[in-house]
């Protein structure tokens, strides 16, 4: 039995000695484990490896129906993240292919880096520092100061449990708290303080500060684009700790630039490929926060994400698809 463990490498865990002693432990000490650095160019080599995969452990190397063809063998692909729109989820049911992604491992962690990146651009935190590293310019009035929070609403888009767990600290903080999500009951919403709003309008038009935390479905890709970005009156700040193509970043450049937004936090990217970097529009800003998807990263998540994700593997390999943590394709 072969895993292969696989992604870019600035993606890959420093090491996986936890991940394969997870997997030894559950599928056998004979369980060969291989861990491979991707990269676009070797798509062949990668295929490769593949070919003789019972499973595969990756975040974020493209899964479509050509990846299908050259792995006969492959019966589960496990997703070390929470996101899974790398995966072509149609042609993985056609094959039986079990896709397993992470369903919750940092929740907390989430929830930290938002209220960290909200605080930072209320107070101008970016704009303090280069102006005082660059200029040495020691002069507090170069920006407006803002309102406090405790006056300030939080409009957030996705209210599961990482929105939840943002709302709670955000009301610790004295904020009010509305959110925009098809999918809870407002039952749900009050349960925790939180106002539920019937359409994104009603958070365009009441937010200061607009935090995005929905996973990326059809109707939410491209969301967050200039019409939206005109339709929110308060000027809010804007951060996306959801998937990057929820965002259209030239939209986004655009509403900085007109001041239809005051400021934004991006956690995640549309092209998080290393040699494409350099071309995002919106890096430089001293109204742009970028960090690259370190949300999530912490001791503790990351040994969450590790084991989980190797579990998912053994359960499912095991026959035991009740513990797989979260399963998105049908059952065989």
């Amino acid at each position: 039995m072969k895993i292969l463990i696989a992604d870019y490498a600035e993606l890959l865990m420093p090491t996986h000695d936890l991940e394969t002693q997870v997997l030894k432990d559950g599928l056998g000490e004979e369980c060969e484990v291989e861990v491979y650095e991707y990269t676009d160019e070797k798509r062949d080599e990668f295929y490769e490896r593949l070919s003789g995969a019972d499973a595969l452990l990756t975040g974020f190397i493209e899964m479509d129906a050509e990846a299908m063809v050259h792995a006969p063998g492959l019966k589960v692909i496990s997703i070390n993240a929470t996101g899974y729109d790398k995966v072509d989820l149609a042609e993985a049911n056609r094959r039986h292919i079990g896709v397993c992604p992470v369903g919750e491992y940092c929740t907390i962690d989430v929830a930290e880096h938002t209220i960290c990146v909200m605080l930072a651009l209320v107070k101008n935190l970016k704009h303090y520092m280069h102006a005082l590293e660059r200029d040495h310019n020691w002069d507090y009035q170069i920006v407006e100061p803002n309102k406090r929070l405790k006056n300030m609403t939080l409009g957030i888009f996705g209210l599961g449990k990482i929105g939840t767990a943002v709302a709670l600290r955000a009301q610790a903080l004295g904020m009010d708290v509305m959110a925009y999500d098809r999918y809870v009951s407002p039952t749900y919403a009050e349960d925790f303080g939180v106002k539920l709003a019937d359409s994104p309008e009603d958070i365009y038009e009441e937010a200061d500060v607009i935090s995005n935390h929905m996973s990326l479905t059809e109707e939410n890709h491209d969301l967050f684009n200039i019409d939206a970005f005109r339709r929110m009156r308060k000027h809010p700040y804007f951060i996306n700790a959801g998937r990057g193509a929820s965002v259209v970043e030239a939209d986004l450049k655009q509403a900085l630039d007109e001041g239809l937004i005051k400021g934004a936090a991006l956690d995640t990217i549309r092209d998080e490929r290393p040699e494409h970097i350099a071309q995002n529009p919106l890096l430089g800003r001293d109204d742009v926060i970028i960090t690259p998807h370190t949300a999530f990263y912490s001791t503790s998540s990351v040994e969450d994400l590790e084991r989980t994700s190797a579990m998912n593997i053994v359960h499912y390999l095991n026959g035991n698809l009740d513990q797989v943590f979260k399963l998105v394709t049908k059952r065989r």
